[in-house]
């Protein structure tokens, strides 16, 4: 069969987006592994879905599958690109919409010039909201890495978990290194994504984040809403940040006891229809 679909991208996070709603298909993590595959299929971080609803009040369901193949509840860069798509698909003439997930409702908005701007929900940091297994609540933890290397990380849930820890230059943190240590460590019981943040000034920092069964990406809605918020909780960011990744900037936006407001980019890069057969036999 031949399944439509868009490629498109948040500041260089790649994404296949697909309409369930319109047409058909089953996708199971096979089938997705080898289209998330840069040489032999269609090649992205994310696969995202649009659905239906299961809820009267809401406008569509969003599921997000990364490149291995496995569930995620939440993707920030992802769920911008969500919204353009379900616009410009004509799926809705509405700007502003509920859009349900896994880790709960969001609300994106459009703006001029492909931009959205999402309220991303409320923040959790207690360790089984994560889930961190620690002893006690502490506002920040040790954790011990391979060769017993110790370092200092936040943990914070965005609806999906992230640990953050800041480093003096981030272009030379070995990412490549901790970033897997820290996504499958014995202590986040669902895997987690690791965000390596270089404060600027209180306005401005700069972040790479290694995500749970993706790697290394050029951009991480959610790590920078994370990074962010762990960056304010320390007393080293404003309410109001721009955080710069390798794709491009992001405009975040918090207050103590508040949602997390998330602006950027989201750009259309190609329409196609494949066909299905091939990546399933």
């Amino acid at each position: 069969m031949l399944l439509e679909f868009t490629k498109m991208h948040g500041l260089g996070n790649d994404f296949m987006v697909v309409d369930l709603i319109s047409q058909r298909a089953y996708l199971d993590a096979l089938t997705i592994r080898r289209l998330a595959d840069r040489h032999f299929g269609v090649g992205f971080d994310q696969l995202l879905i649009v659905e239906p609803p299961d809820f009267a009040n809401v406008d569509f369901k969003y599921r997000i599958f990364n490149a291995d193949g496995s569930e995620v509840e939440q993707c920030g860069n992802g769920v911008r690109c969500f919204a353009r798509f379900v616009h410009d698909r004509h799926l809705t003439n509405k700007t502003k919409f509920k859009v349900q997930t896994t880790a709960g409702i969001v609300e994106p908005e459009l703006g001029p010039n492909g931009w959205v701007r999402v309220n991303m929900g409320m923040p959790k940091f207690l360790p089984e909201e994560i889930p961190f297994l620690a002893d006690e609540v502490e506002n920040l933890y040790s954790l011990t890495l391979a060769d017993n290397e110790t370092i200092t990380i936040d943990v914070v849930n965005m609806g999906n978990p992230h640990a953050v820890t800041i480093v003096p230059e981030v272009l030379k943190a070995d990412v490549a290194k901790m970033g897997p240590q820290i996504e499958s460590h014995s202590r986040f019981p669902q895997r987690v994504n690791a965000g390596f943040m270089q404060i600027i000034d209180e306005g401005h920092a700069r972040l790479r984040v290694f995500e749970r069964g993706v790697g290394e990406t050029l951009a991480c809605g959610t790590g920078a809403c994370a990074a962010a918020i762990s960056g304010m909780r320390r007393g080293l960011l404003g309410s109001a940040v721009e955080i710069e990744l390798a794709g491009g900037k992001l405009q975040i936006e918090w207050r103590e006891g508040d949602v997390v407001w998330m602006t950027g980019p989201t750009a259309t890069v190609y329409e196609g229809r494949l066909d299905l057969r091939y990546f399933q036999s």
